[in-house]
């Protein structure tokens, strides 16, 4: 899976008809309703959109013709095996009415052209974990921490010692970064894996 590193846009115009879509990374399904909401212009005669998030999807054709919209524009997001990504595709009428097929190709296609030239990440699994570690060795395991590109430091708390750590670890390196920590450490830091 893969996601949006920032939003993207594209336009073509198809018999006179304009469609321009926007898409961008989403957290959360409000976030895709703000999306929507914020994107949509008024002056247009229809906002068809499409957002997914996980297994949780939504989609809308907004007065165009049940299913010729917001399922193309779903269907271009699963294409490009996007996940936490909103796509709206507005339309503004040129006179010429498209039927069925034309509006669905219409519309996948201006969404998967704008897909296809966004910059994307690939989406790794991460495993959660909490590192105690003395305040001695607290900066040098940071710096370690930071340096790692698949890591992220979540939530730093102080104790009496030292610090617990909250991080989240690429599936790949967790090996290899509990070794770090312990190396640093002179097997001092304890690792534990949620």
């Amino acid at each position: 899976m893969f996601e949006l590193v920032s939003i993207a846009t594209a336009s073509q115009e198809i018999k006179r008809s304009r469609f321009v879509a926007t898409a961008a990374p989403i957290a959360d399904t409000e976030a895709a309703k703000t999306f929507v909401a914020q994107h949509s212009a008024m002056d247009a005669n229809h906002n068809c959109w499409a957002w997914r998030i996980g297994q949780n999807y939504r989609f809308s054709d907004d007065g165009e013709p049940s299913g010729t919209a917001g399922k193309p524009i779903l269907q271009a997001i699963d294409g490009f095996e996007l996940d936490k990504i909103a796509v709206i595709v507005t339309r503004w009428f040129g006179g010429t009415l498209l039927g069925a097929g034309g509006l669905i190709r219409a519309y996948g296609g201006t969404a998967a052209l704008c897909l296809q030239g966004a910059e994307k990440k690939e989406i790794l699994p991460t495993i959660a974990a909490t590192i105690d570690v003395q305040f001695s060795y607290l900066a040098l395991v940071k710096a370690k921490l930071h340096a790692e590109a698949g890591v992220q430091i979540l939530e730093e708390r102080f104790t009496e010692s030292g610090a617990v750590l909250s991080v989240t670890i690429a599936a790949s390196l967790v090996e290899r970064v509990s070794d770090n920590v312990q190396d640093l450490t002179s097997g001092r830091a304890a690792v534990k894996w949620d």
